[in-house]
């Protein structure tokens, strides 16, 4: 946090403090004073739930840690065609089966075409014979020369599932809890992952790849709603911010993973399995304690209670647990479910700065999702020989960039899209300077590190923006507007995600074109992120005398509320 803003005193985020710190004295001196007595008030501007539990503990930290593992099998599905497409070299690795030509027909040098000498005609072989010792997923459908374009056309239906399972999830959510939407997810990926890997129809492999992409959007979208409804403040954003590094985590795995096998079937069940340790896992996963208030029977009531009770136990805040604890679980579930409607659509373009923030927020997500996906597939283009070393530079480069955002969310708060969109412009920037080497004679080794080099740093930027993005864009909107702005702005982003795949095909007119072309997109987002401006609701200032004597746990910076804009629970739902 910026220094100057802690020193004054008549700064929203210190009056927020100083309002905590005084409720919580006044908690620990009703304690003191009556050892018998368990009815504490609670903190201002948090809820009961909010008030056992606290905003970040051992227990938070649990069910983050096991719903973070869900993006690691959701990057491995998306990031596999890397290593079950490789691309193969004509005449050594492939070539035109001789078997099906005429006396007087040869092929050309590139095996795709077969021509007729006498009269110059030429036409597409069919017919391939391969001798590459891993059985890709090229070999059986034969990819090569002008179906080239069909690999493409399958991260095309994986993208495509990712937006239905997006769409999906938060349908679900309205009549199934984030927690059973979880599961189902679970155990649908797995089945459709396995039929993914045995397929030997394209179009039946084409149809279940988009399957286990919804399966897989369906459980990082129901878990992210889970723990943010169980994390506050400070808490939450952080959470949402670093949720990506996982997805980075399985990126730097997978070519260890596919090490291990020789046939691309048996990568599809590598990264379909190790789904079943999250189904383990899932008795240690909480369901979302408001959504059983507000959507649940009135039984559930009683099950909220005892998940708080667990969770202040774990905690070691059971002395924050009221003597009338379920009757205010009650009076919240009634709170809950008398409140009004989300906003519609056309809404979101009323109000101040609401147009700007509507225009940039839209246009800034789908350029960096375009290009968190595509920068990613695009190591492709810098040769076979180097997809295993690219690929874990671009996850390092992914994590880096999450951490950046964390560290703009905590230092510069208001200004922090300037940050971020600046960074990708200059990172954007550095990205368009490939061309100044694109053909040049340099030794391959040099040139593919070069490559990496100016790649690595747009990837971080564009990794840090969508991260603060997807945590903190519903920041600039009213609590009832908030659910259907992140809805729309997701959602529209992952509409143009569909044309990652396709400006990859730009590789082959040049490597530098399809770069390029992404970094372009970096400095456009970076553009729109800068409209964006979180802000800033003025705090009522307390001041105490005793607010002199400090507490060095209750004044600690990683335990003070410092927002100055109010949070909502919802506003992660995607």
């Amino acid at each position: 946090m910026d220094a100057s803003r802690v020193s004054t005193p008549s700064s929203a985020g210190l009056s927020q403090r100083n309002m905590t710190l005084m409720y919580e004295r006044r908690d620990s001196k009703q304690l003191n004073s009556s050892p018998h007595s368990t009815q504490l008030p609670l903190t201002a501007g948090k809820d009961v739930i909010n008030h056992v539990i606290g905003d970040f503990g051992i227990w938070q930290l649990r069910t983050i840690l096991i719903i973070f593992l869900c993006k690691i099998p959701a990057s491995w599905f998306m990031a596999c065609i890397i290593f079950t497409a490789p691309e193969l070299y004509p005449s050594t690795e492939f070539q035109c089966d001789p078997s099906s030509l005429n006396p007087n027909q040869t092929v050309t040098a590139n095996q795709c075409y077969i021509e007729d000498t006498t009269t110059g005609e030429r036409a597409e072989c069919r017919n391939f014979l391969y001798t590459f010792d891993f059985h890709s997923l090229i070999m059986d459908f034969d990819l090569v020369c002008l179906r080239d374009i069909f690999v493409a056309w399958t991260q095309y239906w994986h993208l495509f599932g990712v937006l239905v399972g997006g769409v999906t999830a938060t349908k679900m959510m309205i009549f199934i809890s984030p927690r059973h939407v979880y599961f189902i997810g679970q155990m649908a990926q797995i089945v459709c992952g396995v039929v993914t890997g045995y397929a030997r129809d394209f179009s039946l492999h084409c149809a279940f790849r988009c399957l286990s992409a919804v399966c897989c959007a369906i459980m990082f979208t129901s878990g992210q709603a889970i723990f943010a409804d169980l994390t506050f403040g400070i808490y939450r954003s952080g959470a949402i911010i670093l949720y990506d590094t996982f997805w980075s985590i399985g990126v730097i795995f997978l070519p260890s993973l596919s090490s291990f096998f020789n046939n691309w079937t048996h990568i599809y069940l590598g990264i379909t399995f190790p789904t079943l340790i999250l189904t383990f896992l899932l008795q240690w996963t909480p369901d979302s304690p408001r959504w059983l208030l507000k959507n649940g029977r009135e039984n559930d009531v009683e099950h909220v209670e005892l998940m708080i009770r667990q969770g202040a136990t774990i905690n070691d805040r059971e002395f924050k647990i009221p003597s009338d604890f379920r009757d205010q679980l009650i009076a919240l579930r009634n709170k809950l479910r008398s409140g009004p409607p989300p906003a519609k659509w056309s809404d979101l373009w009323r109000g101040p700065r609401a147009k700007l923030h509507m225009i940039g927020a839209h246009l800034a997500l789908s350029a960096f999702v375009i290009n968190f996906m595509g920068m990613l597939l695009n190591i492709r283009s810098f040769g076979r020989d180097y997809l295993v070393p690219n690929t874990i530079a671009m996850g390092f480069a992914e994590i880096a960039g999450c951490f950046m955002a964390l560290h703009f969310q905590l230092k510069y708060d208001k200004w922090k899209w300037q940050w971020a969109g600046g960074l990708n412009i200059f990172a954007g920037l550095i990205g368009c300077s490939g061309w100044y080497f694109s053909h040049a004679e340099l030794n391959s080794e040099l040139k593919v590190t070069l490559w990496m080099i100016i790649a690595t740093i747009p990837k971080a930027g564009v990794s840090c923006a969508q991260s603060m993005i997807m945590a903190c864009m519903a920041e600039v909107m009213p609590p009832s507007k908030k659910i259907p702005y992140v809805f729309s702005v997701v959602t529209f982003a992952r509409v143009w995600l569909l044309s990652a795949p396709f400006i990859n095909v730009l590789k082959k007119i040049d490597v530098a074109l399809s770069l390029s072309s992404y970094c372009a997109l970096s400095i456009f987002g970076g553009i729109c992120t800068c409209l964006m401006l979180t802000p800033r609701t003025p705090m009522p200032t307390v001041t105490l005398p005793e607010d002199k004597m400090k507490n060095q746990k209750e004044a600690s910076p990683l335990t003070a509320n410092v927002w100055t804009v109010e949070n909502d629970v919802n506003n992660t739902r995607l």
